[in-house]
């Protein structure tokens, strides 16, 4: 087995771990990686990789969010599981246009747009988009705090504390509840209407164009449809198990069963290698991501992305593959 091919995997892992939650393109980042750290494997093989080394990715969202999503749980009232079915049903209802257009286009899209112009320019318009978003919901929220204060009597005042002291106690009692991650958040994301759950599916199309970001795209949905930086971000780590795990697994199957691809060791030890740091670096990077964006907003994803876009443009400009 080659030890040199394993350091590259964890590398790749590394970087697949971090950009596959954050909205900052895999994509983007996979193909300057590439451009460096290539392994020495077959390009059947290597197409594999890509996609089954989320595997790992998704992993870290069940173990983090087990006791969250598993509404067979001893620990859970029957409200409790009539709610995880519900937001399993939002979850399969935001699934399907992916699945719809992924069937569709996946292939066409691929022989079309995957290049790296098409990356820098997605990466770059996406990142613009972000800022615009953040920057209008900033405005916004501006607006309606001194409106409120503007128009707020000392009753009313007095009325809202009372309530608020009131819905405090009440709020406060789920939190007793073991094993989930961000407890307050997550009643949040139950309250998400089906109607917007189909919505942040549809944009979740877009990221068929390589630049786009999954993640970036369903968040960036959310955004525009009035949902939290919080809820908008936990239901794109939802959303990705099934499209995930079926387009691993669906590539799996097209490699190693219709094209009859054969591992070799080193193939089956990068493959591994692969999935675990992704799936240890995943854990940090979500953890991450859900402690920033209560203290921030996603501009600074936004100025990153540009500066990405520019640099992949620079790049291959310089080495004359920008159309390849």
């Amino acid at each position: 087995m080659n030890i040199l091919e394993l350091l590259k995997a964890v590398i790749i892992g590394v970087v697949e771990g971090i950009t596959e939650w954050l909205p900052i393109s895999s994509t983007g980042h996979m193909i300057l990686v590439d451009e460096f750290i290539q392994l020495d494997v077959s390009p059947a093989f290597w197409e594999l990789f890509l996609v089954v080394i989320q595997l790992g990715a998704i992993l870290a969202v069940i173990v983090l969010y087990f006791q969250r999503l598993n509404p067979f749980t001893r620990k859970k009232t029957p409200i409790e599981r009539r709610d995880t079915l519900r937001l399993w049903a939002k979850v399969i209802v935001g699934c399907l246009p992916a699945a719809i257009i992924g069937i569709l286009l996946d292939d066409w899209a691929e022989e079309h747009f995957f290049n790296a112009l098409t990356v820098a320019v997605a990466l770059v318009v996406y990142g613009i988009a972000f800022i615009v978003v953040e920057h209008v919901h900033g405005r916004a929220g501006t607006a309606r705090v001194v409106g409120a204060h503007s128009k707020q009597t000392i009753a009313q005042k007095n009325a809202q504390d009372k309530r608020a002291a009131s819905q405090n106690l009440i709020s406060q009692r789920p939190q007793k509840t073991r094993g989930r991650l961000s407890n307050q958040s997550s009643a949040r994301t139950d309250d998400l209407s089906f109607i917007r759950a189909l919505g942040i599916g549809v944009f979740q199309c877009l990221a068929i164009i390589p630049g786009t970001s999954r993640s970036g795209s369903t968040i960036l949905g959310g955004l525009i449809l009035g949902v939290s930086r919080q809820t908008a971000t936990e239901f794109s780590f939802f959303l990705a198990i099934p499209v995930m795990f079926g387009w691993s697994l669906l590539k799996a199957v097209k490699v190693l069963v219709l094209d009859h691809l054969t591992l070799s060791p080193t193939e089956i030890g990068v493959l591994t290698v692969g999935i675990l740091v992704a799936f240890a670096v995943s854990v940090v990077s979500i953890r991450f991501l859900l402690g920033f964006i209560k203290k921030h907003s996603f501009a600074a994803f936004g100025w990153y992305r540009i500066a990405l876009g520019v640099i992949v443009v620079a790049y291959f400009v310089l080495t004359g593959q920008l159309f390849a």
